[in-house]
């Protein structure tokens, strides 16, 4: 059973930072690319940032120069380091892999359970 466990959200006034992480955990034979994705209400879910095995990223324009993906393949962490946060940023954030199993061929992808991330104004 593999599971991705987002921590670090919260509550934040408008222009602070705050640090998203997301541990895995299970059994997988390695992680492929990792990704980080935010759900408003009545929005759909939408990629912010994502980052491959070999560290290369790619984010949504509307967080470009503000969040930063990074992760630690050592110990299948994968980070959101989110800076000048606005009310628009609202939403709940989740946590997306593609493990290797172990035994078989292709990747499956997991989602994480979400943290709520609030700025007020």
């Amino acid at each position: 059973q593999v599971q991705l466990v987002e921590s670090g959200g919260g509550l934040v006034q408008a222009g602070g930072s705050l640090t998203l992480s997301c541990a895995a955990s299970g059994s997988f034979f390695s992680i492929n690319a990792m990704g980080w994705y935010r759900q408003a209400p009545g929005k759909e879910r939408e990629l912010l940032a994502g980052i491959t095995r070999g560290g290369n990223t790619n984010y949504a324009n509307s967080v470009k120069g503000r969040f930063t993906i990074s992760r630690d393949n050592t110990k299948n962490m994968v980070y959101l380091q989110m800076n000048s946060l606005k009310p628009e940023d609202t939403a709940v954030y989740y946590c997306n892999a593609d493990f290797k199993p172990r035994f078989s061929s292709g990747y499956v992808n997991y989602w994480g359970q979400g943290t709520q991330v609030t700025v007020s104004s």
